[in-house]
């Protein structure tokens, strides 16, 4: 298949569990819950997204023809050293594009391939790390994984719907935007009142990363 990258880039990973790590991001076009025009948001499933996955014009991106050569691209990201490399997959929604060959390739250059998906995707076999982050009343059809990232407050996607799910880690992460204190003292209380939660940051905005 050929595969629509938004952006390719080796960063730090900003937010969840392996906040602080190496990765390279692999950002795909496109998202089945919002079309990425401004136009559209209001009548959106996710009226909240913060990210620009609309074309293949950002650093890095294009289109590829072949899983084998979306893998080269990320070994350049990378560079040359052999240890510890991830790619984590991200979007929009990047489990319209990423498959098996894909996820095969990158393995087979060494990496461990992660994914961040809104979970209405059926992902495909031999990832080693999913982050699902639910969207309001979108069908959730992926229920376990290794952690789940819930943006907050969303009102028709209440903690208390996913606390019971199958994930080793549960954040919560204040919504961005012009109401991001209110959110931020909110999420904290929370966690407070519930230990199961952990607060997410997007530490990657506060040092000013990618």
């Amino acid at each position: 298949m050929t595969y629509a990258v938004k952006e390719l880039y080796v960063t730090l990973q900003g937010e969840g569990a392996q906040t602080g790590r190496r990765a390279v991001f692999l950002r795909f076009a496109g998202c089945n819950l919002w079309s990425g025009r401004e136009a559209d948001r209001a009548g959106a499933v996710c009226s909240f997204c913060d990210t620009d996955f609309v074309g293949t014009d950002g650093p890095g991106g294009g289109k590829f023809g072949d899983a084998a050569g979306l893998a080269a691209a990320v070994v350049a990201a990378w560079g040359p050293e052999p240890d510890h490399r991830l790619v984590i997959a991200t979007g929009g929604e990047p489990l319209l594009q990423l498959d098996a060959a894909l996820v095969a390739a990158l393995h087979g250059h060494g990496f461990a391939v992660g994914v961040e998906t809104n979970g209405t995707q059926v992902p495909p076999p031999g990832l080693d790390w999913v982050c699902v982050s639910p969207k309001a009343d979108a069908p959730l059809v992926l229920t376990m994984g290794d952690e789940l990232k819930l943006v907050y407050p969303q009102p028709l996607a209440l903690p208390e719907r996913f606390a019971a799910l199958a994930f080793a880690h549960f954040f919560l992460q204040p919504m961005d935007g012009p109401d991001v204190a209110a959110n931020t003292a909110a999420a904290v209380a929370y966690c407070l009142a519930h230990p199961r939660w952990r607060l997410g940051l997007q530490t990657h905005k506060v040092l000013g990363l990618a």
